[in-house]
């Protein structure tokens, strides 16, 4: 969460400045020196910017140091030199990346890595912030290259490389989302973020907007701050709300208090407080109980979240009430704040545990969003690859175990900052909702409205015997990773199915109805990237009745034996397919020839070859206990082996050598 600008230096620190002429430039910069080491960094720019004004150096007349002059430079150049660097240090740290880079782009032309070893780095940082992701990318690489200590700028710098050649790479893709900043009175002055949609018209935020009572007491003395975070609640939907008011929740003095989350019953409000004290902030997270139309004094949570001398917040309860979601920097943790949950039990809070590694990093991890319908994380991190700042990632998984984190892209992430997300119905959470981001703002976060693009997967299921669309069947998505069950649907009599998917995924869809056999059709959604739907094959399902054989045409085997021949193979692949996605038959393969040779061995024969087919279905991983080998002889004919008058049939004959399949029984499966 980004800081808000404070007044609270004294006003007596102007009177360095004195009226000698000659001093200006030792007194603005110092006072600007001052301001800095306070962590003021606003302040400080004003300052040190008066101060530039003072010399009569021009960029232009600045040249990059030669090896013979370097550590010889006059104390005025000096000076000009250190104002240029603290300026651009004073923008960053206020997030004015534009002005930032500006100045960062002077003091790496002075070409003094022994003043300014850091100079490249946060060039790089600046150029990547306003977008500039080749340039970004070129800063890094040669910072990379001329940097020789071992620590945390170093490894940052790889990552930072990643993140721009991920960023050029993320520009060629389809977004998945609209955004659009919100219209209203949400986005009016001071920072405003954290949303979280209460039903379908009514949307809790924090803002550190100021009240006309405070800015009154701002002009009488600078010391009072008039940006205080407050929870805020607005009415109406989509895009546009209005109407803006504080929530009715005791505050505390010189306490900011909001990024808050309601508990699934409305009754009991979980919120973060804290204060910021030379740029530090010291956060808990505190609860409220709704008392008839405002909210009780609120308390402190006890030690499972909050561990004293740490900051826990942003908490986030999910839609089931199970789970406390929060982020805090308490020992025990990957690095700076880490996601952390407690199991809620009737209001009971368990022991707080760390969501792990495959989520936290040794950097932030913030503002956690469970997704119950579809047990998805989305959380926000600057500790892995991204387009810059936090970026909104998404973990699947249950609290048990968590998948791989995976970045959502653009128009979601942006060079700046991006967290806090919230949905807007909670049936299809990620369907759309609200994010914070400082992506069009210099100082603060704002909020905006973001809606999914539809990806959708469609196609036709057909009866495979007059090709006519199959009404009834049941048509279900199901996650390959995760082995779940996402959306499911009956056909009408189109026969025409269509899901919502995600690109970059593969998923399994089933086609079933009674008495056919089901079939499995797998979909990679790569191709979504680029466009908005893909259509699927039609697809067949074949009708079968219990104990009716299904002749296998083109099974041969080598003469007098029981060996398949490698074309047959393929055949019985097909048989596999059904097996495989049929877990609940009970088949017979059999076997039959023609009437030449005596009985006894035709039924040996044909008992061998039924066996043979049995055997290669095992080998493709099909039970043994789901399959009879069964071998007819020649006793069940299809067709005359003789033509009348008793000339030989061989047309006859070669129908009457043949595979079959058929059902025995329809298990339930557990």
């Amino acid at each position: 969460m980004k800081p808000n600008v404070r007044y609270w230096l004294a006003i007596a620190l102007l009177w360095i400045v004195g009226s000698s002429k000659a001093q200006y430039v030792y007194d603005y910069k110092r006072t600007g020196d001052i301001y800095f080491e306070a962590k003021d960094y606003y302040s400080a720019a004003q300052y040190y910017n008066k101060a530039l004004g003072t010399f009569k150096i021009k960029p232009g007349q600045i040249l990059p140091y030669t090896v013979e002059l370097r550590g010889k430079e006059s104390g005025k150049l000096k000076d000009y030199e250190a104002v240029i660097y603290r300026l651009a240090e004073s923008y960053r740290n206020y997030y004015d990346y534009g002005n930032a880079e500006k100045y960062y782009e002077q003091v790496v032309g002075f070409n003094n890595t022994a003043l300014f070893p850091l100079a490249r780095f946060w060039y790089g940082v600046s150029l990547r912030a306003n977008g500039k992701y080749d340039a970004a990318l070129e800063q890094f690489t040669k910072f990379k290259q001329e940097y020789t200590k071992i620590d945390d700028f170093s490894s940052r710098t790889s990552l930072e490389i990643a993140c721009c050649e991920f960023a050029i790479a993320e520009s060629n893709r389809m977004p998945a989302y609209t955004i659009s900043k919100l219209s209203g009175d949400i986005n009016a002055g001071g920072a405003n973020y954290a949303p979280a949609a209460l039903g379908k018209d009514l949307l809790l935020y924090t803002s550190s907007r100021p009240d006309s009572s405070e800015l009154e007491k701002e002009k009488k003395s600078k010391k009072a701050n008039p940006y205080i975070n407050n929870l805020f609640l607005a009415r109406g939907n989509g895009a546009d709300f209005h109407n803006s008011q504080p929530v009715n929740i005791p505050e505390e003095k010189g306490v900011d208090q909001g990024v808050a989350t309601v508990s699934p019953d409305g009754n009991t409000l979980y919120l973060t407080r804290w204060t910021v004290k030379n740029g530090i902030k010291v956060a808990a997270i505190y609860t409220s109980t709704r008392k008839g139309g405002s909210w009780e004094e609120p308390k402190l949570m006890g030690p499972n979240v909050n561990v004293e001398g740490y900051s826990a917040m942003q908490p986030y309860v999910t839609a089931d009430g199970k789970y406390l979601l929060f982020a805090s920097n308490r020992p025990g943790g990957m690095g700076k704040n880490d996601l952390w949950y407690c199991p809620l039990d009737k209001g009971v809070v368990g022991p707080a545990k760390n969501m792990g590694t495959n989520i936290n990093t040794r950097d932030e991890e913030q503002a956690p969003f469970y997704d119950s319908e579809k047990k998805a994380l989305v959380f926000s991190t600057d500790g892995r690859v991204g387009l810059g700042g936090l970026d909104f990632f998404v973990v699947e998984g249950d609290f048990s175990s968590w998948g791989a984190p995976r970045n959502l892209g653009i128009p979601l992430n942006s060079p700046k900052d991006d967290v806090y997300y919230s949905a807007i119905d909670n049936e299809h959470p990620l369907a759309g909702g609200y994010i914070s981001s400082d992506r069009e703002s210099v100082c603060c976060l704002e909020v905006f409205a973001i809606k999914k693009i539809s990806k959708t997967i469609n196609g036709l299921v057909l009866d495979c015997e007059n090709d006519m669309p199959l009404t009834g069947a049941k048509i279900t998505l199901l996650d390959t990773i995760l082995q779940r069950v996402l959306q499911q649907v009956v056909l009408d009599e189109t026969g025409r199915y269509h899901f919502e998917v995600e690109p970059l995924k593969h998923y399994k869809i089933m086609a079933e109805k009674e008495n056919y056999f089901s079939k499995a059709i797998y979909a990679n959604t790569d191709g979504l990237t680029k466009v908005d739907s893909l259509l699927n094959p039609n697809t067949c399902l074949k009708r079968f009745e219990i104990g009716k054989p299904i002749i296998l045409k083109d099974i041969y085997y080598d003469f007098d034996k029981a060996t398949l021949r490698s074309q047959s193979l393929i055949v019985l692949d097909t048989v596999v397919s059904i097996m495989q996605d049929n877990p609940n038959l009970i088949i017979e393969m059999s076997a039959h020839t023609d009437s030449k040779g005596k009985d006894a061995y035709n039924m040996k024969l044909s008992q061998r070859r039924a066996q043979s087919c049995v055997d290669y279905l095992i080998s493709r991983g099909i039970s043994a206990d789901r399959m009879i080998a069964k071998g007819y002889g020649e006793t069940r004919p299809i067709a005359a082996n003789e033509l009348p008058g008793g000339k030989d049939n061989p047309d006859g004959r070669q129908l009457n050598r043949r595979t079959e399949f058929k059902v025995l029984r329809v298990t339930q499966l557990d």
